[in-house]
């Protein structure tokens, strides 16, 4: 499971679209913060069993453009293959991710996420860490 003690995430008011904001102590934590809050944005729920597992990388320029392809990575299994992931496995080299996420079929889905968005995104330090707000077409 994901230790939440120094991470965590936070559903923001926005007009038109679904907002989040994530905080980690380091990029990782970033990002698996940000992949949990999209999942419960959604309302995602698993299957028990079968567990599975992915293997993908992203090659990246900045850390804004990691942390939306990552995302968008995972829309992609939710709609391909309705999977979803609860563990994540996250290395960063360079310019590369190397992602191995567990997880299994979805059980249900309350709410769709389309895609995510650049829109005012920017990753900052802060006294938690990393911290981003990121907002969801939906």
């Amino acid at each position: 499971m994901v230790d939440t003690s120094l991470s965590g995430f936070e559903e923001k008011e926005h007009t038109a679209d679904c907002k989040l904001k994530v905080w980690g102590q380091d990029f990782p934590q970033l990002l698996t913060m940000a992949a949990v809050g999209m999942y419960a944005l959604m309302g995602l729920q698993l299957e028990k069993e079968p567990r599975l597992e992915r293997s993908f990388r992203i090659a990246f320029s900045d850390p804004e453009e990691l942390l939306v392809s990552f995302l968008n990575e995972l829309l992609y299994y939710i709609e391909l293959e309705e999977l979803g992931f609860d563990r994540f496995e996250l290395k960063i080299d360079d310019r590369e991710l190397t992602a191995r996420v567990f997880g299994s079929y979805i059980a249900s889905l309350s709410k769709e996420i389309k895609a995510v968005t650049y829109h005012n995104l920017k990753i900052e330090h802060s006294s938690r860490g990393l911290e981003a707000v990121i907002v969801f077409d939906v």
